[in-house]
């Protein structure tokens, strides 16, 4: 039986990852407050409204990242009852209002404090259209932990399962099925998913989880051994719904 084992979801693009034991899906936006808040760096209020109002126009790059600041991986957000905590490990550093432009301001200049560069930070919040990198569709991002364990045994290498930063992790199928399933539909509870692509892997994904310490170039590591750098699938919901852990996954043709 193919069931989920893992849930999460990331309040803040490309920081925070925080598990739940279920989650509610959007239907063609993905899963409700998974990256609905963002950190800019260096951009004028002019450029800002832009990305708010035509996500098409969001670039990678406008963003702070764990690609451009590794240091931030030391450190998650969760978001709760509109109360926005950034915590390193139990150590809550500052809690907010995002709806409060001056407890904003706050939160940006701790930020700032944390990762001691010369950046000046905004802070976005778009619920409607969330800060994913794959804008407009491919919102929803599944793993199977067989993939991840048959990467690391060939590798001699533990691999944790969190780098991958996904929302569904999955077990109870063969080691890379899952590429089998492009272009069909898996049911999960009452939501419909189509299965739209493949994930390549970045290298976000060479810290070690929850520090800033690079252990390998693990692109480079699946190009190696299986001539790819891919590592889960993208869904697309097709109703709203809730999703939890273990529930059973359908495979339709």
């Amino acid at each position: 039986m193919i069931k989920i084992e893992n849930l999460f979801y990331s309040p803040v693009k490309s920081i925070s990852f925080t598990e739940s034991d279920s989650l509610n899906v959007l239907e063609g936006k993905g899963i409700e407050s998974d990256r609905v808040f963002a950190f800019v760096q260096n951009m004028d209020s002019s450029k800002i409204k832009n990305l708010i109002e035509d996500p098409k126009s969001r670039k990678l790059n406008n963003f702070i990242t764990l690609k451009n600041t590794p240091e931030l991986n030391k450190y998650n957000f969760t978001y709760i009852k509109n109360k926005l905590i950034l915590k390193k490990q139990d150590e809550i550093i500052i809690s907010i209002n995002p709806l409060s432009d001056n407890e904003k301001k706050l939160l940006c200049e701790k930020v700032s404090q944390i990762i001691t560069k010369d950046k000046r930070l905004d802070f976005l919040m778009d619920e409607k259209n969330p800060f994913f990198d794959t804008m407009p569709d491919n919102s929803i991002s599944l793993i199977n932990k067989k993939s991840i364990n048959d990467f690391s045994k060939k590798i001699s290498t533990d691999i944790e399962f969190e780098r991958f930063r996904a929302n569904i992790y999955i077990d109870g199928l063969a080691a890379w099925e899952e590429r089998n399933w492009i272009g069909k539909t898996i049911k999960i509870n009452n939501v419909d998913f189509v299965v739209s692509d493949e994930i390549s892997r970045c290298s976000a994904t060479n810290l070690r989880p929850s520090t800033d310490i690079v252990t390998i170039n693990l692109p480079n590591e699946l190009k190696k051994i299986y001539d790819h750098i891919n590592m889960g699938l993208y869904l697309v919901p097709q109703q709203n719904g809730v999703i939890s852990k273990e529930d059973k996954i359908i495979i339709h043709d």
